[in-house]
């Protein structure tokens, strides 16, 4: 055997237990360990049982042997014997059987009875099994049609017309607030000019991102204020702007730093989604558990920031923990599979990140995060940088 373990046994566990594949990526482990395999565990099954009790005329922890015994009960003893035996025994048959094995097994003792065999069954997810298809073509036929990057002139004279649109809609907001407060001098009714939906009770608030539909004046569409210096240095804040060419020009720039980050991840998820469409895979629960999970402390953590609580929220989007669950499921598994399919092109071009930097990035997110654990703070970064790894290897072809 591999392991250096300074126990031995006396148990072959290829072939004392039996493997078989259940649905939704689980296997179930079924054979016996011999009683010796048990027996070997009675010493410390008793110790550990006794640690905790008290009887009249012992000090505690120092109870003799006979009288635990006697105290505990045989049942008690060979309940704790066979907890240890199996717990000692499953890292062994999992090895010796080649099981990726994720998440708590499920043990059931199916036989127990002094001086014989001990038999139990072990159900356990496994890592899914899958083959990968053809990514390098898939990636190849994808970045071939990559969009580009540069911002074009219809696109900054659209992403014009929108800031002033924008701007009119909100200056007619605030007209109309402050007329509705002439109205109504009360400090109740006072209209917010940042708040939409308080404005014009007879509804017809105005929404500055739904400005397109209300340009009308008088039935005819205004035509939009020319763009001369004065006008820009109206727009963003004092002083951003010297001329039109000094707005158009860092307005440009703006869009074109905006347009390459979409075309990045709206092209990374081209390629994973070709990819995923094409990998016949079937995840276990617990993996799409784990993703759920961590939607949820994202979620729990943005909350949290915004200074409001969780059931606060739930209440003000009406909908339960578990609906919510139920809806984020797709999502969860799009992205279980994308790491399960990232780690399977790593494991196949052997992508490794960068170790300086694993070492830098695991070094910065301690000093923020005193209190995390180091080996699960290397992990999450190594797999981050990894996935960054595969992707730039996917794009490039």
């Amino acid at each position: 055997m591999s392991h250096s373990h300074t126990h031995s046994h006396e148990v072959d566990f290829k072939t004392a237990f039996k493997v078989e594949e259940l649905p939704d990526s689980q296997v179930k482990i079924t054979g016996e360990l011999p009683y010796a395999e048990l027996q070997s565990e009675r010493k410390s099954a008793i110790v550990a049982l006794g640690k905790n009790i008290e009887l009249d005329g012992f000090r505690r922890g120092h109870i003799p042997t006979p009288v635990l015994e006697k105290h505990l009960g045989e049942m008690t003893i060979m309940g704790e014997m066979a907890e240890r035996a199996i717990a000692h025994s499953y890292p062994h048959i999992i090895e010796e059987h080649e099981i990726e094995a994720i998440g708590q097994p499920q043990i059931e003792v199916t036989k127990i009875a002094p001086g014989n065999p001990l038999a139990f069954n072990i159900t356990v997810a496994v890592m899914p099994k899958f083959s990968l298809p053809d990514y390098n073509q898939i990636a190849k036929e994808i970045n071939i049609g990559r969009p580009k990057d540069e911002v074009t002139d219809e696109e900054l004279t659209e992403k014009i017309k929108e800031i002033q649109t924008r701007k009119r809609a909100y200056e007619k907001m605030q007209n109309l607030a402050s007329e509705n407060t002439k109205k109504v001098e009360s400090a109740d009714d006072t209209a917010d000019p940042s708040d939409p939906s308080k404005i014009d009770t007879k509804g017809k608030a105005e929404n500055p991102s739904q400005s397109e539909n209300t340009k009308e004046v008088d039935g005819k569409e205004a035509p939009l204020p020319e763009l001369t210096d004065e006008y820009v240095k109206t727009l963003g804040q004092e002083g951003q702007f010297e001329n039109v060419e000094d707005f158009k020009n860092k307005l440009r720039e703006h869009l074109e730093i905006e347009k390459k980050q979409n075309n990045i991840a709206q092209h990374r998820a081209n390629i994973t989604d070709s990819i995923i469409a094409k990998t016949e895979m079937t995840l276990p629960k617990i993996l799409i558990d784990s993703e759920i999970n961590q939607m949820f402390a994202q979620m729990e953590d943005d909350i949290k920031r915004a200074d409001l609580k969780m059931d606060d929220y739930l209440k003000h989007i009406k909908k339960s923990k578990e609906e919510l669950a139920e809806e984020w499921k797709p999502a969860a598994v799009k992205r279980a599979q994308l790491q399960l399919i990232l780690n399977e092109i790593a494991k196949k071009e052997e992508i490794h990140p960068d170790v300086e930097k694993v070492n830098e990035q695991t070094k910065e997110l301690m000093k923020r995060f005193k209190d995390a654990d180091e080996h699960r703070v290397r992990l999450y970064v190594t797999s981050v940088l990894l996935n960054e790894e595969v992707m730039k290897f996917l794009e490039e072809k």
